[in-house]
């Protein structure tokens, strides 16, 4: 069961080990993105960043399968390179339970708006964001789990994306 996507171009680090990791109850982390899945140092990085939470450093289509053949009481959490990763296997019908905005460093090159402190958006990106709420998704931003819940499409809106 996939109890929590999160897209976060940082991947892991200690918001999502120390606090998101128990705040929705997983026990395995899927770091996806094709590009990551093909690097040998950030597979190896990355699960030991995830101080002993099982950790698998994978493709979408990797994503796809293991989900398919996961047990049923096994609480995954995907953490999302960017918003087409998670597009992606939505349309490919994994199911999150929820699905939250983390953090989307500024990638060099192109044209973004600071949608909050920690989150770059471009205008792909935003329509990215607005195919997955037509899909029936409520997208929120919450750095931490403790934080107040907000609409991650109310935030574009603000900024005019």
């Amino acid at each position: 069961m996939i109890v929590h996507m999160r897209i976060d171009n940082r991947l892991i680090h200690g918001q999502v080990t120390v606090n998101w990791v128990g705040a929705v109850g997983a026990d395995c982390l899927l770091v996806v993105n094709d590009e990551v899945a093909e690097d040998d140092i950030q597979k190896q990085m990355l699960p030991a960043a995830a101080r002993g939470v099982k950790t698998l450093v994978i493709s979408i289509d990797e994503a796809i399968e293991f989900i398919k053949n996961a047990p049923e009481k096994e609480k995954i959490m995907i953490i999302a390179k960017f918003p087409s990763d998670a597009l992606t296997l939505l349309e490919r019908g994994i199911l999150p339970k929820e699905i939250n905005v983390g953090n989307q460093a500024p990638i060099p090159a192109t044209k973004f708006k600071m949608v909050t402190k920690s989150i770059a958006v471009t205008e792909e990106d935003a329509a990215t964001y607005r195919k997955i709420q037509g899909m029936g998704y409520n997208l929120t931003s919450m750095m931490m789990p403790s934080d107040s819940n907000k609409s991650f499409i109310d935030l574009l809106a603000s900024k005019k994306l």
